[in-house]
């Protein structure tokens, strides 16, 4: 009876905590909290930004916030703009999925092989810190300028991330848990799918955050080396602004890679605040 009366206390006091989590104000307020910060360093930036400005250094070619921003605006009103992130996003993408599904296999079958960690688990950390930039012009003399050279540049740039994110995810795996399985039952491929692969996912999610960082410095690398004909993307567009020395142009593009990063990163943490939330990690505030 006091069992029941307990639960049936916890039950209420949840219904009443539900209507305030779906409070619209709070909603307001949380979204707010978030973006001021933001907010206040996009404002500094653009404030030092017009000091260097006005202070006249390199003031033959620097250009203050103002004329970016405009061009950066009025290029927003045409599809090339578009078409050029287009294109970049399109190789981001199918080389982040390649890099995916090639990292997480050599990962998981080297955390769980002694034999080929041994063997290749060091070469994986030294692809992984080696700059990425470097494999372009092998990829160009491997491949030639097409796409497949680009691919290949972001696929070596991303999967060592990726691959070391989810050995660290399995090392640290706790015995404890491990045994637990064991005397459950759970052996094979039931043992990685219900037991190892959950418990590492933390530091695998990490490793894919990681992962995608490295695959977009290695395609805007590659993208600087290799051009391809009838087609420009947002790298090959950095290198023509360069020889032209267009600096508001420059600064436009530099501006979109930006905000890219920025909006693919914030996606990373919305997952992994998601994964914490659910271990108990974090409250329902996103606070630990």
């Amino acid at each position: 009876m006091a069992i029941d009366q307990a639960l049936r206390g916890l039950d209420q006091l949840e219904f009443q905590s539900a209507p305030a989590r779906r409070d619209p104000g709070r909603i307001a307020r949380k979204a707010w909290s978030a973006l001021w910060p933001k907010l206040l360093a996009v404002a500094l930036v653009l404030a030092i930004w017009e000091l260097v400005t006005l202070s006249g250094w390199k003031h033959y070619v620097l250009k203050g916030p103002a004329p970016v921003l405009s061009s950066l605006w009025d290029q927003a009103q045409h599809a090339q703009l578009w078409d050029i992130i287009g294109w970049t996003m399109r190789s981001a993408a199918i080389g982040y999925v390649a890099a995916l599904v090639i990292g997480s296999a050599v990962g998981l079958l080297v955390a769980r092989i002694p034999l080929l960690r041994a063997a290749v688990g060091s070469i994986i950390t030294g692809l992984q810190i080696m700059p990425s930039v470097a494999w372009a012009p092998f990829a160009i003399i491997l491949f030639g300028e097409n796409e497949s050279a680009i691919l290949f540049v972001v696929i070596l740039g991303a999967a060592p991330s990726i691959a070391n994110g989810l050995i660290s995810g399995v090392d640290y795996t706790p015995p404890l848990l491990l045994r637990a399985g064991k005397t459950m039952g759970l052996r094979g491929v039931d043992r990685y799918r219900f037991l190892i692969l959950p418990a590492s996912l933390p530091a695998y999610v990490a490793g894919l955050k990681q992962g995608w960082a490295f695959a977009w410095r290695s395609l805007m690398a590659a993208e600087l080396f290799v051009a391809i004909i009838g087609q420009i993307s947002i790298g090959q567009q950095l290198s023509v602004d360069q020889q032209n020395l267009d600096f508001v142009g420059e600064s436009t593009v530099l501006i979109v890679i930006l905000v890219i990063g920025v909006i693919v990163d914030t996606l990373f943490t919305k997952a992994d605040q998601s994964i914490r939330r659910r271990r108990g990690l974090l409250d329902a505030q996103g606070t630990a």
